[in-house]
């Protein structure tokens, strides 16, 4: 069950605890305030780890499903929005394999899917820059996820490759890459 002690870096105290120990116990307005207090920042993650605002807002949607079955598993050893968090990046870790298996079959070996043609320049604006943000969103799936994870998010290379289920090395070569990306779309 939740500890009884508020950490200091919970921004939402005392309020967020009331509310999770009510919808733990099933009170639905209880984890609607907690959606409320959340959704934007689990948006944002969802955003960037899907680059597609489809694909983020079902991101959004199945992590708080995950939040609502499993609440009752909620210790609050973390804060909630850690907690939502790390459901988040699961959710898409998830989704993301499933994607890659039904990719694997229609794809050959070593391409990678939705990646920038080399004739994309003329989506960049009109000083030839792109915003980071667009940039980090053009990158092909396997980097844009090392990128987010490990540069935005702060998770280890063998962090990220146990979520992924790829080598650490692989998650380092799709990091190089992203960052190599970036740099040659934002100098433009």
């Amino acid at each position: 069950m939740l500890r009884s002690v508020t950490r200091p870096s919970d921004p939402a105290g005392p309020a967020a605890l009331a509310d999770i120990r009510a919808a733990q116990a099933g009170d639905a307005a209880a984890f609607e305030r907690l959606y409320r207090a959340n959704v934007g920042r689990v948006n944002a993650l969802a955003l960037r780890l899907t680059a597609d605002s489809q694909r983020a807002e079902d991101l959004v949607q199945d992590a708080f499903v995950r939040a609502w079955e499993k609440l009752g598993t909620f210790r609050g050893e973390s804060s909630f929005p850690t907690w939502m968090h790390r459901l988040t990046v699961n959710a898409f870790l998830l989704a993301h394999r499933s994607e890659q298996r039904r990719g694997a079959r229609e794809e050959t070996r070593g391409e990678l899917p939705d990646s920038p043609t080399t004739g994309s320049v003329d989506a960049l604006g009109a000083e030839g820059r792109m915003d980071l943000e667009q940039a980090i969103a053009r990158l092909p799936d396997g980097a844009r996820t090392a990128f987010v994870l490990h540069e935005l998010q702060g998770y280890s290379h063998e962090e990220i490759a146990a979520f992924s289920g790829v080598a650490a090395a692989t998650v380092r070569a799709q990091l190089h890459r992203a960052r190599r990306r970036l740099m040659e779309m934002l100098e433009r």
